[in-house]
């Protein structure tokens, strides 16, 4: 294709479609409703509780993310304290804004009425999004952000109206506050459009204001890495080499599981229709980028995830072929109403809720979706610690330091510890190394989650006080873990702090 043709590639048409909003909103809100009546079943993640800690400590960055979900912590907690459901209410708003996004998105690349409600649809039910609809991470504001900053540019693409650049580099810039992986995800689309087009978008000064909005935007971020030696590249570096999905294949296999097995068929076609269908030729550089991101995160041991945000797009250009090809296509089936009814149990099969927490351990969840299992025994955790801290001589209690190994560990016995009379936790694991050591050398230590071994290096006397158990058999990464009151620290913390530092898990 040559330069000359992609620069005057005509625009799609202005005209576009009506929404069917009853319907797109009837989808969105069924969803919605689904999240927040199950949102205080079982409990926080691990993650959550980390979230809300860190909102404790604001900063301009953290080892492992930028500022935002820390600060919207923060805020809620300071509203609602530490509610559940206010938390997953922000997350199934995210989750029902990302079906409307999804939608518009069908509707600016010329899809009617089927398209965009195919669309809204497959964005609905996939496990991924109900997963992250339910518990608020990184992850689900990084979903949305992105999948509304493709719908920006699709629509300046149908359009050519500047301002949207101008409007992308805004989304970018909160993107920018709430994951890095954003970065990846721009260079990508302006790869795409290098290689296939609009490639005037160059040429417009808005595009250079709006990428500097987003520069000026992570300048505080990239400083406070700076600051640190770049802690968030050692995450990266952990989790390439974790290889949680097993290579390549494994990375498909994934990418194919979280987007609904069969829809992801809709995904693919929608991918090969952006590649050939000529009335997707205009937004042809989002299947070049898609396959770009998919190439750089199965090479750089990247998780399958990182490309949810242009998921939504892939589904409306599938759309927009199903729809124009009604009555033609012996695949039909794939789009029908009983798929999406099936994906959506098996979504709530595997990332919802739905079973009583003591007999979660028997069910397959825990199995296809480990985070489940981090959603349970954190206050009987926490239970557990205070009882050993309430057990301590006297003259113990006043200079003890609670050290716990992980960040999850370290979370719930601040939200739910505190509360029980547990002093101050500590922790040098991701952005709690970060919040402060233990201040007391010569005190009495209650060491959470450490083996034998890690703590026979820094106290000289050590005995086992507790086995932490969630009370429902479910192993997590707190199940089975020993609580073990120390004394004789062999360094200052001065001392040993900067050697205790752990980088975040993958």
């Amino acid at each position: 294709m040559s330069t000359v043709s992609a620069d005057v590639a005509d625009p799609p048409k202005t005209a576009i479609e009506p929404v069917p909003w009853r319907m797109v909103l009837g989808i969105a809100g069924t969803l919605g409703v689904v999240l927040v009546a199950l949102s205080a079943r079982y409990g926080f993640h691990g993650d959550e509780l980390y979230f809300l800690v860190a909102g404790q400590h604001l900063d301009w960055g953290y080892p492992d993310q930028p500022p935002l979900v820390p600060l919207v912590m923060r805020v809620i907690t300071e509203l609602f304290g530490f509610s559940i459901v206010a938390v997953r209410v922000v997350a199934a708003a995210l989750a029902v804004a990302g079906v409307v996004v999804a939608a518009l998105t069908a509707r600016e690349m010329g899809g009617g009425r089927t398209a965009q409600l195919l669309t809204a649809g497959a964005y609905a039910v996939t496990p991924f999004t109900v997963a992250d609809g339910h518990s608020l991470y990184t992850s689900s504001v990084d979903l949305f952000v992105t999948t509304a900053l493709v719908w920006v540019v699709v629509r300046f693409v149908r359009t050519r109206d500047q301002r949207l650049l101008l409007a992308a580099g805004l989304i970018a810039a909160v993107a920018l506050q709430v994951k890095y992986l954003v970065v990846v995800v721009l260079f990508a689309i302006v790869a795409g459009v290098v290689i296939s087009g609009p490639r005037e978008v160059f040429r417009r000064p808005l595009f250079y204001a709006g990428a500097a909005v987003a520069v000026a935007a992570a300048v505080p971020g990239f400083l406070w890495q700076q600051r640190y030696g770049w802690p968030q590249l050692d995450m990266v570096r952990t989790i390439a080499a974790a290889e949680d999905y097993g290579g390549p294949i494994g990375f498909l296999i994934n990418e194919i599981l979280m987007t609904g097995i069969v829809l992801s068929v809709l995904l693919i076609w929608g991918v090969w229709g952006l590649l050939r269908a000529p009335e997707l030729r205009p937004f042809r550089f989002l299947a070049y980028a898609f396959l770009l991101l998919n190439v750089f995160f199965m090479a750089t041991g990247g998780k399958p995830y990182y490309l949810a945000g242009l998921w939504a797009a892939m589904w409306a250009a599938g759309a927009v072929r199903v729809e124009r090809r009604q009555g033609r296509s012996r695949g039909r089936w794939v789009t029908s109403r009983p798929v999406f009814v099936v994906t959506a149990a098996v979504s709530a099969v595997f990332a919802l809720p739905i079973y009583p927490v003591d007999m979660l351990a028997r069910s397959p969840q825990p199995v296809l979706n480990p985070d489940a299992a981090e959603t349970v025994g954190w206050p009987e955790v926490a239970g557990q610690v205070t009882r050993v801290y309430e057990g301590l001589p006297a003259a113990d209690k006043a200079d003890a330091t609670i050290l716990a190994a992980d960040y999850s560990l370290a979370g719930a016995l601040e939200v739910y510890g505190r509360p029980r009379g547990l002093p101050r936790v500590y922790s040098s694991h991701t952005g709690f190394w970060y919040f402060g050591s233990p201040v007391v050398d010569d005190g009495v230590t209650v060491a959470v989650g450490f083996a034998k071994a890690d703590v026979d290096r820094i106290w000289a006397e050590c005995s086992r006080s507790a086995v932490l158990d969630n009370g429902v058999g479910v192993l997590n990464r707190a199940q089975g873990k020993e609580v073990w009151t120390c004394r004789g620290q062999r360094f200052p913390w001065t001392v040993l702090w900067p050697h205790l530092r752990s980088p975040a898990d993958a």
